[in-house]
C-alpha cells in the first residue's frame, strides 16, 4: 500500500469516529440558540451575525411606533369600527420608563370614549371589548392582530357581540381597565404586543378582564401568551379566548379564580380554580 493510500485509509477510519452533529435534530424542533459550536475560543462567524441580527429585531419591535393609519383599515376591512386613543405616556422614552403612564388615558383619549358612551350607551352585556395595544413588540400587532381578529370574528359563540376595536398607542395591559370602564364593558381582551425575545420579536399576548375598573390588579386577568405562527397559532388562540369569556360569564370572574380547562373534553367544568389568591399586583 502506498504511503497516499495509508494516509487516505488513515483519514477515513479517524473521520468514522466523528459523531455526526448531535444537535442537528434538536435544532428543527426549537428556534433557541442550541449547539451553536465554536471558532477557537469564540462564536463562529454566522451564529454571531444572527445574533447581531436577532438583537437588532428585538429592538426595533421596542423602539418602532405601531403604524395606526395602516392598521386601522385592515381592521374596517374585517368590518369592525375602530376607536383611536393614546396613554398618558407622551412618547416611547416616556412609555419605556414610566409603566403608570401607560395604563391611563391621556390626551383627549378619555373624552373621546365618555363621547362614545354618551351618544350610544354603555356596550350591551353580551359585547366583548377588544383593545389593541402597541404593548413591547409594535411588530406584534402589526403581524398578528389582525389574523387573531379575523378568527375571533369567526369563531364568535352564540349570544355574544363584539363591542369597537380601540386602538391604543403607548399602551400597558391595565390601559384596557380605563378604557373599558368608560365604554362601560362588561368584558374586556387586551391584544398587546409582548416583551420580544431574541428568537420572538412578534410575540402577540391576550389578557382578558371580567368588569374591567381602574385599579385591577394581574390577579384578576387570564392571559393567553406567544400569540404568533411558532407559537399559539391564531386559531387557537381565538378558541382558548372564547372558552375563557364563556367560562368567565358563568363563573362571573377571570384571573386566578378562573382555570383554563379549554384543552378538557366538552362539558368538563368551568376549571374553578383551587389556589390561594394571588397578593394584588400592577399590569405590565
Amino acid at each position: 500500500m502506498s504511503d497516499a493510500d495509508h494516509d487516505a485509509d488513515r483519514r477515513h477510519d479517524e473521520g468514522a469516529l466523528v459523531p455526526a452533529d448531535a444537535w442537528a435534530a434538536l435544532r428543527r424542533l426549537t428556534p433557541a440558540r442550541i449547539g451553536l459550536g465554536r471558532a477557537g475560543a469564540s462564536l463562529p462567524t454566522r451564529e454571531l451575525l444572527a445574533f447581531g441580527a436577532a438583537h437588532a429585531q428585538a429592538r426595533d419591535a421596542v423602539h418602532l411606533p405601531l403604524d395606526v393609519a395602516a392598521l386601522r383599515p385592515r381592521l374596517q376591512a374585517l368590518g369592525l369600527q375602530t376607536i383611536e386613543v393614546a396613554s398618558a405616556a407622551a412618547d416611547r422614552p416616556t412609555y419605556l420608563l414610566r409603566p403608570d403612564l401607560g395604563r391611563r388615558l391621556g390626551g383627549t383619549g378619555g373624552a373621546l370614549l365618555d363621547a362614545h358612551t354618551a351618544a350610544h350607551g354603555p356596550l350591551a352585556d353580551d359585547a366583548l371589548l377588544i383593545v389593541v395595544g402597541d404593548g413591547l413588540s409594535s411588530a406584534a400587532i402589526e403581524r398578528q392582530a389582525v389574523p387573531l381578529l379575523a378568527e375571533i370574528r369567526r369563531q364568535r359563540p352564540p349570544g355574544w357581540s363584539l363591542g369597537p376595536v380601540v386602538v391604543a398607542t403607548q399602551a400597558r395591559v391595565a390601559l384596557g381597565d380605563d378604557i373599558g370602564q368608560r365604554l362601560g364593558a362588561a368584558m374586556v381582551a387586551v391584544l398587546i404586543g409582548e416583551r420580544p425575545g431574541l428568537s420572538s420579536p412578534d410575540s402577540l399576548g391576550v389578557y382578558l378582564t371580567r368588569a374591567p375598573k381602574v385599579g385591577r390588579s394581574d390577579a384578576e386577568r387570564n392571559c393567553l401568551s406567544n400569540v404568533r405562527a411558532e407559537g399559539l397559532v391564531h386559531a387557537e388562540a381565538a378558541r382558548k379566548l372564547w372558552w375563557l369569556a364563556e367560562a368567565a360569564r358563568r363563573l362571573g370572574a377571570t384571573g386566578v379564580a378562573l382555570k383554563d380547562d379549554s384543552g378538557l373534553a366538552p362539558g368538563a367544568g368551568l376549571g374553578v380554580a383551587e389556589a390561594t389568591p394571588l397578593p394584588s399586583g400592577r399590569s405590565g
